[in-house]
């Protein structure tokens, strides 16, 4: 039952904090506005994307959404197998962020184009009436805003001069996803694979 507890309460906490960042990003903020929190290091600044996490454009926004919504499912049956099995908390820990990660997105494919204004680079986007939005279900895009651009590759160096480090913008549902599952792999890949979770 408290593994049952501590899943719900951390899928339905990075949810709300995700979808609270960006509604006040969305509608405060115009589309590409920096904003500057720690010197050069660390920005605000608002994108929105129709393709994978942190910013990549590989598919388009339907098929992703669908993908977002068959992977969900199945961490959805890989939790519920943990908790029959009373797995470690911290495993429980790692699934939940994974899937509130996923449902944070998939939240804004879902809806955001059906609630919100486009946003532009000149105006904030603005929440409309259920349907009057920019776009349709399942088509509307994900917001991104943290960005840390920790310094730039010099230029001799192969492949990355002239490039920055790390310069992907990101949401808290991203980094969610990416948190659980690196230390998913860190530290209980073995514990999946001997007890078997993702067989019948």
């Amino acid at each position: 039952m408290r593994r049952t507890i501590l899943a719900i309460l951390i899928v339905l906490g990075v949810i709300v904090i995700d979808q609270l960042i960006k509604f006040d990003i969305k509608t405060t903020f115009m589309l590409h506005e920096d904003y500057v929190v720690a010197r050069d290091w660390f920005h605000i600044l608002f994108t929105e994307n129709r393709g994978m996490a942190f910013g990549m454009q590989f598919v388009g926004t339907m098929f992703l959404a669908l993908f977002r919504v068959v992977a969900i499912g199945l961490f959805c049956v890989l939790l519920s197998r943990l908790i029959q099995r009373k797995a470690p908390y911290g495993l429980i820990v790692c699934v939940a962020m994974i899937i509130a990660g996923a449902a944070g997105n998939i939240i804004d494919n879902m809806f955001y184009g059906l609630i919100f204004t486009e946003s532009t680079p000149y105006f904030p986007a603005q929440l409309v009436p259920f349907g009057q939005g920019y776009g349709s279900f399942l088509s509307g895009k994900v917001v991104d805003m943290f960005y840390f651009p920790l310094f730039t590759w010099p230029d001799w160096v192969p492949l990355f001069g002239g490039n920055t480090f790390f310069g992907a913008i990101f949401n808290f549902a991203d980094a969610s996803i990416s948190c659980g599952a690196v230390a998913l792999v860190l530290f209980y890949h073995k514990y999946i694979s001997h007890m078997g979770l993702l067989k019948k």
